[in-house]
């Protein structure tokens, strides 16, 4: 009974983990995403090799992408400036915004 127990708490951990980025709201990341259309395009479609494609990208590793950046995890001195301002709610909004375009 005791494995049981642990195993619900772990798995409730896990999914709880998980649901602040699932949670974002991709009407709201649309509104927010005008700053990143000048390098990633204004669908996630960067039109410029050097710079990716976000579009149909997972919500789960934009969201770390974006939070390493901020963090400094993921050096950057461009992408640091440009994020540095986001609060978590706007990372989980333009991360399910980017996650819900198509890729094409």
């Amino acid at each position: 009974m005791k494995h049981k127990a642990i195993f619900l708490f772990v798995a409730a951990a896990l999914f709880g983990a998980q649901g602040s980025v699932l949670a974002g709201d991709a009407a709201a990341g649309k509104a927010k995403s005008a700053m990143c259309a000048g390098c990633h395009g204004s669908n996630g479609v960067s039109a410029a090799p050097n710079y990716p494609n976000l579009a149909g990208q997972k919500a789960q590793y934009l969201a770390k992408s974006i939070k390493d950046y901020k963090s400094g995890a993921r050096n950057d001195p461009s992408m640091k400036a440009m994020v540095g301002a986001l609060s978590d709610a706007d990372i989980d909004n333009l991360a399910a915004y980017f996650a819900a375009q198509s890729c094409k």
